[in-house]
């Protein structure tokens, strides 16, 4: 029964990042001392208080290996994600069952993801350029909201409460927007906020795929790894940028993450003046349904049948490192596939991590939103043309509502 069960989720896990990887979530209750002792952080302002709160919003990961099987059982008891007969009795069962592997992954790239680390950083640098840019909005503070790790979106999102922010800006850490990543982070708002009041304004960042700042970060990144590969092999490298891949069934109902990864593709190429050739590839399938192709490791293996040996790897839609850059791109493709099959020269581009055109962007975005004084773009409030998710439909209806009340 459980296999059966197995079988079942690995069909129907449609996250991303971390969570996309594993097929896992955070679990477990706790106290929010608890989280407050973990994560405190100060503000980008010494006034106390918070003028504009930015909720920077992601799957997450396990910081530690302690925390990986309660990740996992959180995921596999969130029925909105993975519905599961007798839910509440198999979900930890599965859990417990798939701890084990995922641990030995997180063991070999550290004891945990960087993922929070990462983000935090990347919210203290851009809150901090906010204060300089934009004092009219200032102070500032980010706050990170996990679906499925510490610190969870719930309790940021109290935090924030308990902060007296005035201006709420829910920010989607996915540049390219799908209903899985980003689309589940605003359905977590919506739950969080639709029995009770809203104590502050909100609004919502929900995608920025051509953003120019995200675009040069890539360029300069890309760049930088080509001047490591050796003079005579430089100019027949070729360029692999490797997103997250989508199962068939969500691209079919119309969800824009495939368009969007590519029009940064293009947007990064045009940077680079087509310096090389290059394709998007799919990395992370999991299980025997259609999902989007080709895979990463498939066009690696297909480019080197093909006598290309110098590949490098652009992970276009991650914005700092986690498992599925570090062991799937790094230990997987690079050392377990590529060393092995005769590529010449691997490379693999880092994540924009603390960049400083990534850091412009973030600020720049933010800034550009507020100062548009809107709530959302206009396509958040687009559901797929053929999607039937109640949750979707509620939590675009809900702000709708908010963007009425504002005008």
């Amino acid at each position: 029964m459980v296999g059966w069960i197995l079988s079942l989720c690995r069909q129907r896990c449609y996250l991303s990042n971390e969570v996309f990887r594993i097929g896992c979530g955070y679990s477990c209750l706790h106290s929010f001392e608890k989280y407050d002792t973990y994560n405190k952080r100060k503000y980008s302002s010494s006034s106390g208080k918070v003028k504009t709160g930015i909720l920077m919003m992601n799957m997450g990961g396990p910081s530690s290996l302690d925390e990986v099987e309660d990740f996992l059982t959180r995921l596999f008891t969130d029925k909105d994600i993975i519905p599961l007969p007798m839910q509440s009795m198999l979900g930890p069962i599965i859990a417990k069952r798939r701890s084990p592997g995922i641990v030995k992954k997180y063991s070999e790239i550290g004891g945990g993801s960087p993922i929070l680390k990462w983000t935090n950083k990347q919210g203290e640098l851009m809150t901090s350029l906010l204060d300089k840019i934009s004092p009219e909005t200032a102070p500032h503070k980010h706050y990170v909201g996990f679906r499925y790790a510490k610190p969870l979106t719930e309790d940021s999102l109290l935090e924030m409460e308990r902060d007296g922010v005035g201006n709420a800006v829910a920010f989607s850490q996915y540049p390219q927007f799908s209903c899985s990543t980003s689309g589940s982070s605003f359905n977590a708002l919506y739950r969080y906020y639709r029995k009770k009041e809203i104590p502050m304004k909100w609004s919502f960042i929900d995608r920025w795929s051509t953003h120019p700042k995200l675009i040069e970060c890539f360029a300069d990144l890309i760049s930088k790894e080509l001047d490591t590969v050796p003079k005579e092999d430089r100019n027949d490298v070729v360029l692999l940028f490797t997103a997250h891949a989508l199962p068939m069934e969500a691209v079919n109902r119309g969800d824009p993450y495939p368009a969007e990864v590519a029009a940064t593709v293009l947007g990064v190429m045009q940077k680079l003046n087509f310096s090389h050739p290059y394709r998007l590839v799919w990395q992370s399938k999991v299980g025997p349904v259609a999902w989007l192709s080709p895979q990463t490791d498939d066009a690696i293996r297909g480019y080197v049948d093909k006598g290309k040996k110098n590949i490098m790897l652009i992970p276009i839609s991650f914005v700092n490192e986690h498992i599925e850059t570090l062991h799937e791109l790094d230990i997987e493709y690079g050392k377990d596939i590529a060393m092995k099959i005769g590529v010449k020269n691997f490379r693999r581009v880092p994540a924009p991590n603390d960049h400083p055109s990534f850091i412009e962007g973030l600020a720049d975005i933010v800034k550009t939103h507020l100062n548009n004084n809107e709530i959302c773009n206009p396509q958040l409030l687009l559901r797929c043309p053929l999607c039937t998710k109640a949750t979707c439909h509620h939590t675009k209806a809900w702000i709708a509502t908010l963007n009425q009340k504002n005008l």
